[in-house]
């Protein structure tokens, strides 16, 4: 049951990332933007839009207000969250946000949720660590049943309130494709005990990756799920080049700007394995386990490979520069659908 669908199916991480500040911001969005609407007109069943705060890692603070930009710019591409924060928001106002911009899409919007780990964030959204986790799927629960009932009253943790209609509801009834992010052993057994799909991160291994969503399936059946049919995208960064040289050279700046800007002990804490890792080490961790690098033929190769060993059917594809993503929009994208 855990085999990929026939046809695999394509989708963009977009992050608005601003490296070194060495443009001005809006160059950032204008190009980010101008991929998108090629997009539009490509393979690809989606935009997954990547929130983050107070980092030039990337700068979208709210997927939804860029959703509806990108809504307005765009014709049939489907339009993710990857994620809403969830843990950072009353989850009545995001019930309200994300219903509108499925309305205003004509029903295009791939609602993702996530906690985060930012700590930076949880500091200054001034959400303790340790509530994170409970706060982040009461959340999702609240935003869940808003859309489904004509009046939720909630009396849980964190939330608390009595007969509200919730308006509009979505276009998509009674709710849109929905994902939460889920990474380590609980989050995996949370999200299959309660039914629901599960969006996989760039940063694990392939392996790892592969281990996960196994994990995953085998939870769901434990917990009377369905699984055919579920749809699990994986996120994977990207480097396409001429030659396989040049293409890991893009893999290991990427990874040295990842490591540098996001993925550190400033973000996630000291206490997390992989920040126990030299620096080194880890930049090479990515290189060869975490990002799919080389000539448009090689990547080929390599997603059909990860197709039929981790069972990949759904790829987030995050390019770490343009002509990368350009690359494999020409010339990877077609020889795989």
């Amino acid at each position: 049951m855990t085999t990929p669908s026939e046809q695999m199916q394509f989708g963009v991480l977009q992050f608005f990332s601003w490296p070194g500040r060495r443009v001005p911001l809006p160059t950032v969005y204008e190009r980010a933007l101008n991929r998108i609407d090629i997009m539009d007109d490509s393979g690809y069943d989606c935009v997954w839009l990547a929130e983050h705060h107070f980092s030039t890692y990337s700068v979208c603070p709210s997927v939804h207000m860029m959703g509806m930009h990108v809504a307005g710019r765009t014709k049939r591409l489907r339009i993710g969250t990857a994620v809403t924060l969830a843990s950072f928001y009353h989850p009545l106002r995001i019930a309200e946000e994300v219903a509108l911009l499925d309305i205003l899409s004509g029903g295009r919007v791939n609602w993702g949720a996530g906690r985060g780990f930012d700590r930076t964030e949880f500091r200054a959204f001034d959400v303790p660590l340790e509530e994170s986790y409970p706060r982040f799927r009461e959340s999702v629960q609240v935003v869940l049943e808003a859309w489904r009932q004509e009046r939720i009253t909630w009396h849980g943790d964190y939330y608390d309130f009595d007969e509200i209609e919730v308006l509009p509801k979505p276009y998509q009834q009674p709710t849109p494709p929905f994902w939460v992010a889920a990474g380590g052993p609980d989050a995996i057994n949370w999200a299959a005990n309660q039914g629901y799909s599960i969006l996989m991160d760039p940063h694990a291994p392939h392996q790892e990756l592969g281990n996960k969503r196994r994990a995953y399936f085998k939870a769901l059946e434990a917990a009377g799920h369905e699984t055919a049919g579920r749809i699990i995208p994986m996120a994977r960064l990207i480097a396409v080049a001429d030659t396989d040289a040049e293409a890991e050279r893009i893999a290991r700046n990427g990874a040295e700007w990842t490591i540098g800007s996001y993925a550190n002990e400033k973000t996630s804490g000291s206490a997390n394995p992989a920040n126990q890792i030299p620096r080194d080490e880890r930049i090479e961790r990515y290189v060869n386990q975490v990002v799919v690098h080389g000539s448009a033929a090689k990547v080929v190769d390599q997603l059909t490979e990860l197709r039929e060993t981790i069972g990949l059917d759904y790829l987030i594809a995050s390019p770490f520069s343009h002509d990368s993503f350009m690359r494999f929009t020409r010339d990877v994208l077609p020889q795989l659908q």
